[in-house]
């Protein structure tokens, strides 16, 4: 019989499953425990998309999401569903209402988020597996700040049927892992459509994505490229700079909260955190104009993205721009770390392009990831190259 486990990082949600699930018997998967990001749909669950209100009127869901029947099926057996920020606008991984995972790797700092109790439970030992969402960086930054393995994978590739929208232009369903073996086992169950094959030969460096990130973390990682990728060449992840490209992606991002999430916010009075309080504000205040000038935009930038990553290449970044920050950091380091991040991850993003974060730096004693970046389906390609390389 498969049980709950006891919950020491407190990535649980306090209304838990009553009743883990378990996997088909034989399967790939068989004996692995997984654990879901509070926004996916489970039989008899009520989800709380890390709201107490969002819980109150939720009922219990009367099928699962598609992600779940996947690895119940292969074998894998649900065991809990884990804390994430209010309506996964945040990537601090704090939760004004249901308390911060623990991150166990860099004790005494933030575990990143939205997917922050999911990281927390692979890096604790509570499960081996997670399954997360990740729109803005939800995967990719705790993978970094847990020491973990993650993937947002191409957009699209993976269902999202039965979890709860934020922007769907973005929204993919990521998952993490403590090595790349088991990421990829995921990856051979949850990803669809037809895998890009050519193999990658060509690896760049964004030296402006390198230039976001502290000091510290670019140094060291300037240091690992020059030890491990020593056929890398340098190149310019965005002639027009990475600001103005992060400033299209949180345009379009709070114009389709303006529609997701929103709506059912305000008609609830729903009680916010700080921070997401005024994320919601700005979304509200996001105009048509706005949003479709931005769109226009991104159509440039996918343009770009398709001429500087093309099938047999990969692009190295930062994962995040720092090591994660103390519990009791400041609002405007906070802020300073979310605007540097933004600049990191909407480049995937906004490309629709998959990224895998790698756990191979250490500053500190804390883990900071390095991630590659592949073309559209190369998701099984950026796997096995950082396989290879890591």
């Amino acid at each position: 019989m498969i049980k709950t486990p006891n919950d020491t990082v407190n990535c649980f949600v306090p209304e838990n499953l009553h009743n883990p699930q378990p996997g088909t018997p034989e399967g790939p998967l068989a004996g692995i425990n997984f654990v879901a990001k509070d926004l996916f749909n489970v039989i008899g669950h009520r989800t709380s998309n890390g709201s107490p209100d969002f819980y109150h009127h939720s009922t219990p869901s009367e099928e699962n999401a598609e992600v779940i029947s996947k690895l119940l099926g292969a074998g894998a057996n649900l065991v809990g569903m884990t804390i994430c920020d209010e309506f996964f606008y945040s990537l601090t991984g704090a939760n004004e209402h249901y308390g911060t995972p623990i991150n166990s790797r860099a004790p005494g700092r933030l575990p990143g988020g939205s997917s922050s109790g999911s990281a927390a439970a692979v890096a604790g030992g509570i499960a081996d597996v997670a399954l997360g969402s990740d729109t803005g960086g939800s995967v990719r930054i705790p993978a970094s700040f847990c020491g973990l393995w993650g993937i947002r994978p191409t957009f699209g590739r993976v269902s999202l049927k039965g979890a709860r929208a934020m922007a769907p232009s973005f929204d993919t369903v990521g998952w993490f892992a403590n090595d790349v073996l088991m990421l990829s086992r995921l990856a051979q169950v949850l990803l669809k459509d037809k895998p890009q094959e050519t193999k990658i030969k060509r690896i760049m460096i964004g030296k402006d994505a390198i230039a976001r990130a502290d000091a510290d973390v670019a140094k060291t990682m300037t240091e690992w490229i020059e030890e491990h990728l020593t056929d890398s060449e340098g190149v310019t992840v965005s002639p027009e700079g990475l600001d103005p490209w992060w400033d299209v992606f949180r345009v379009i991002q709070a114009g389709e909260v303006k529609s997701t999430n929103l709506p059912w916010v305000r008609t609830h009075k729903a009680k916010l955190g700080s921070g997401i309080h005024e994320r919601f504000l700005m979304a509200e205040n996001i105009t048509d104009f706005e949003l479709n000038a931005a769109r226009e935009h991104q159509k440039q930038i996918v343009k770009h993205l398709n001429q500087l990553i093309i099938p047999g290449s990969a692009l190295v970044i930062p994962t995040a721009p720092c090591v994660a920050p103390l519990l009791n950091e400041d609002a405007t380091t906070l802020a300073s770390f979310r605007s540097n991040s933004m600049a990191l991850t909407c480049v995937a993003g906004l490309g629709g392009l998959p990224q895998v974060s790698m756990p191979v730096l250490t500053i500190n004693g804390c883990p900071v990831g390095v991630s590659l970046i592949g073309t559209p389906g190369s998701d099984e390609q950026l796997i096995e190259l950082a396989a290879r390389i890591s």
